[in-house]
């Protein structure tokens, strides 16, 4: 519908020209969200110092504008659109436009084509206020030239910090759907992957045991979401599936929760003391040693993770750790076993355990200790 494109286009002109009751109507929009994204982020365990849309960077834009005119970078083509142009030889084969022929900036030079994106006068003001080391834009991979474009105008613009500045863009979740329909929302696949989390429960002997077996599915399904989400590349597609997701064996977040709540209990379960004087000579076993061996590479994947930004590192290693340390509980146990061994298995599992619990805490999963 035209129509409504215009109204649109003129709406956002208002918003652009500080009207005041189309400004009233932005607000009420705007604090309803912020409201909502509030609560559903807290769900996730995550949480934000800052929420600086879009429209705080409205003066400041004009501002860029006005830096790039000075700097002699900003161009008008015949229709009178603003461009930079990005290419080597000067020949704008490759230019970024930054202003609309009718003189509203575009969402560059304050925010790019979604909210998620920060924008040229937004990196500069966050420079200025945080002196940061570095700055991460986490987007979907579609905006990747936009990021690009982004960083050249900076360096153009004599910022040498925005070497400094890094895009990590995601992939395309395909085929999810939930109960209520087609269109996916977030708090829906939350609601969706704790009911589907706690029916799976209900149906096994332990459940009845649990104090709140409403907040461990939460807990738990959230872990089976984030696992199937992080285990590949970031950038890429990947098909989701509720049941591949929900397995509790394999390589899911299902299975991770449950083998850090099954060690929880095995310390529970030798007074959970403080382990000293142990002989770790006592362990020889292949499979004790396999444990052993893998604890030892968490630092290198943690680096590995820390340099290019992808959680799978951590996934992967994680996954391993589990695996492995389900095999040495069955095969390496402590009850009945002499005191010295078993002293000695005890602080493998334990320490099998918190550097489980400590990897799930870095990808945004809360342990749990009972299922």
């Amino acid at each position: 519908d035209e129509n409504i494109k215009k109204l649109a286009k003129d709406f956002f002109r208002k918003l652009e020209e500080r009207d005041e009751q189309t400004l009233s109507i932005w607000k009420q929009f705007r604090d309803l969200s912020v409201e909502e994204y509030i609560q559903i982020y807290k769900r996730l365990g995550v949480h934000f110092d800052e929420y600086s849309g879009e429209s705080f960077y409205q003066k400041k834009a004009q501002e860029v504008l006005k830096m790039l005119e000075d700097k002699g970078l900003l161009q008008k083509t015949i229709k009178g659109t603003g461009i930079v142009d990005l290419s080597e030889k000067k020949d704008l084969s490759t230019v970024s436009t930054v202003m609309r022929s009718d003189g509203t900036s575009l969402y560059i030079t304050r925010q790019f084509l979604i909210i998620y994106f920060r924008d040229l006068a937004a990196a500069i003001d966050r420079m200025n206020k945080h002196s940061w080391d570095t700055m991460i834009y986490v987007t979907d991979k579609s905006q990747s030239n936009h990021f690009q474009h982004l960083f050249q105008i900076l360096k153009l613009m004599g910022y040498d910090w925005a070497e400094r500045c890094q895009h990590v863009s995601f992939g395309l979740v395909q085929g999810m759907k939930t109960r209520r329909g087609e269109v996916i929302f977030l708090e829906d696949v939350l609601n969706e992957v704790r009911s589907r989390m706690l029916q799976n429960m209900t149906s096994t002997k332990t459940t009845k045991d649990i104090q709140d077996p409403v907040e461990i599915a939460e807990k738990v399904g959230l872990a089976a979401l984030i696992i199937q989400d992080f285990r590949g590349l970031l950038s890429s597609d990947y098909q989701f599936s509720w049941d591949r997701a929900l397995q509790s064996r394999g390589d899911t977040g299902v299975f991770l929760q449950y083998t850090h709540a099954r060690l929880h209990s095995l310390e529970q379960m030798h007074g959970n003391a403080e382990l000293t004087d142990v002989n770790v000579a006592c362990l020889q076993e292949p499979d004790a040693i396999s444990v052993l061996q893998h604890l030892l590479r968490y630092d290198e994947v943690l680096y590995r993770s820390s340099q290019d930004l992808q959680p799978k590192h951590i996934v992967g290693y994680l996954l391993t750790l589990s695996h492995l340390a389900a095999v040495a509980h069955k095969t390496l146990p402590v009850k009945g076993s002499a005191p010295d061994v078993a002293q000695a298995r005890l602080c493998l599992f334990h320490a099998a355990r918190s550097v489980l619990a400590n990897g799930m805490k870095l990808l945004g999963i809360t342990p749990v200790t009972q299922m």
